[in-house]
């Protein structure tokens, strides 16, 4: 991805579970080694029915979320119905495509609900399009993945994957100096979507 010539990274996880999908990320904002804040929002709720995580570039990060929000809603109030998440997925996938020579500079992890159930999908900067039941995006996803895949199940109760995807991204935040300053979570469900933060002591 070509974080460390940038200076900036992250550290962002998603599971799929029978029922929901928790997302979940850092809020660390950094460029050339120098924390620029620590209140960076890199997990979204879209329409209630999506959520993202993201690491990369912040200004590209806040553009894709803004952006997909607005794409979702002028979707359906054109066609008159509901975006699957796998059609949400493939929009963004386009969209990010159409910018191939001059790409934003992110990762995605893409999830969320629908009729057929719960859908995770992870796109690198030009849209690539890949459907998994778990994965760790940023600089800081080698720590984060080992965490995940001693834990996950796809029976997990919602409160046990926040505990899960919490404690993947807080051992990356302890070994990824880019990474930090508590962790913001994001579940979307049939019955409810909420977000969450942590701070790690």
């Amino acid at each position: 991805m070509g974080y460390d010539r940038l200076g900036t990274g992250a550290t962002a996880v998603g599971l799929k579970l029978r029922d929901a999908v928790v997302l979940a990320a850092e809020k660390r904002v950094s460029y050339g080694g120098y924390v620029v804040s620590k209140a960076g929002k890199k997990v979204y709720l879209l329409a209630d029915r999506f959520g993202m995580a993201l690491a990369g570039l912040f200004a590209d990060i806040q553009t894709i979320s803004r952006w997909l929000a607005v794409e979702i809603k002028s979707y359906e109030i054109r066609l008159g119905y509901q975006i699957s998440v796998k059609g949400a997925a493939k929009l963004l996938s386009t969209l990010l495509y159409q910018y191939k020579y001059y790409p934003f500079l992110s990762e995605i992890i893409f999830g969320g609900i629908d009729e057929t159930g719960p859908h995770l999908f992870v796109m690198d900067p030009l849209g690539s399009l890949i459907e998994d039941s778990y994965a760790a995006i940023g600089t800081g996803a080698p720590i984060a993945i080992g965490i995940i895949e001693g834990g996950y199940r796809e029976d997990l109760e919602v409160s046990e994957a926040e505990k899960l995807v919490f404690n993947a991204v807080r051992a990356a935040i302890s070994r990824d100096a880019v990474s930090g300053d508590g962790v913001d979570i994001a579940v979307v469900a049939r019955d409810k979507s909420y977000e969450k933060f942590y701070p790690v002591a």
